[in-house]
């Protein structure tokens, strides 16, 4: 990290640091200021024309700006550990910051992350569930993970016990790539008994949390985890989950974040399965019975639409092959699709419509054809 960024990393750290100031005042003050430094130059009557500075807060910000050199210093001290354990720090405004993840709410504006970066722009989906998963929770959670990273998504999740590590474990074994994000400090590994799980996560994909190190992983910490593991991802599979879990919560960000939201139902007589189930009745998931029913949504939003190359995972006859290939992100008109596919209309039109029910193509009005 140059001298110019840390200066600036520190002047949003130190500015981060005041109560009462989240990403909503931050981005608002750098709208006016167009920097950190000159957040911190500003005088009392400038900063309490600005949306959501208070005369409080504004005394706050220029009172905490004369501490800034001591603060500095703490700073070193703290990249110095970040490297001993070779994590680094990426800011909301870094180009490796997840793009996704800057669309929701309330962003975390620093990510402490350790692993590669690479990891943190590929298409994702979060698997999450129960500590307690029962033997069927334990099943569906490996076998999705793993299918799902065949597909190259990298698999996104907590860490936690049960279904998260589950998860992570079995992507892992595809040679996937997958992404935890934890509810504590780099430095600490919870739950103990994951420490191989953390290494190998750091080998094969990226850890990440918003908290600094020598922050321990209390209760309160993982509510806010869980809106990085939605935001940061393309959708959220809920695998078992009581009513009242964890994976609810995470659920719920996700609905507010306008992400997908999937759910593999289970026995009415399971409290495992009471969220899933729960979530599938009020319409807020998608229920899911195998990959395709997460794959064929996912091409509405992701990079898996755009591939040139019909997805490994759909089968086609050789007519419906033969139509696809023609087929581009250009409208098509049928009657041009049957000449140059040498198959009359009527046939056509029965396996563009086959094509559109397995998710591969759109009709659009006019009889023209694209895919997705």
């Amino acid at each position: 990290m140059n001298k110019g960024s840390k200066r600036e990393l520190g002047f949003l750290k130190l500015l981060y640091s005041i109560d009462g100031i989240g990403p909503q005042k931050i981005f608002s003050l750098l709208a006016k200021y167009h920097s950190f430094e000159n957040i911190f130059s500003a005088n009392y009557s400038s900063l309490i024309e600005v949306e959501g500075i208070s005369k409080t807060l504004a005394g706050k910000i220029l009172s905490s700006g004369t501490n800034f050199f001591s603060f500095l210093e703490n700073l070193d001290k703290e990249l110095c550990s970040i490297e001993k354990i070779g994590a680094e720090i990426i800011t909301f405004w870094d180009d490796d910051y997840p793009e996704r993840l800057k669309n929701i709410y309330y962003p975390p504006l620093i990510l402490y992350i350790k692993g590669s970066k690479e990891v943190l722009k590929k298409d994702s989906i979060a698997i999450v569930g129960t500590r307690e998963p029962t033997n069927y929770g334990k099943y569906i959670a490996e076998k999705f993970a793993q299918e799902l990273a065949e597909n190259n998504l990298a698999i996104v999740s907590g860490l936690a016990r049960g279904i998260d590590s589950i998860s992570h474990s079995a992507t892992i074994k595809k040679s996937g790539k997958t992404i935890a994000v934890i509810g504590c400090g780099l430095d600490f590994i919870y739950p103990p008994e994951n420490k191989k799980l953390y290494e190998d996560i750091s080998n094969n994909g990226c850890l990440v949390s918003e908290y600094e190190l020598g922050t321990k992983p209390d209760a309160q910490n993982f509510p806010r985890r869980n809106r990085i593991i939605s935001g940061i991802s393309h959708g959220t599979l809920i695998v078992e989950t009581k009513i009242n879990g964890g994976a609810m919560q995470t659920a719920a960000y996700a609905l507010d974040q306008g992400r997908e939201v999937f759910a593999i139902p289970g026995p009415i007589n399971s409290k495992q399965s009471d969220g899933p189930n729960s979530l599938i009745k009020k319409g807020e998931a998608k229920l899911v019975i195998n990959i395709d029913d997460i794959l064929s949504e996912l091409r509405f939003i992701s990079n898996i639409k755009k591939d040139s190359a019909k997805p490994a995972f759909v089968e086609l006859d050789l007519f419906e092959e033969k139509i696809y290939n023609l087929l581009s992100t250009e409208p098509l008109h049928i009657d041009e699709i049957s000449i140059q596919s040498s198959i009359n209309t009527s046939e056509c039109l029965v396996h563009l419509l086959t094509l559109e029910f397995k998710g591969l193509i759109r009709q659009l009005p006019g009889k023209m054809f694209v895919r997705f």
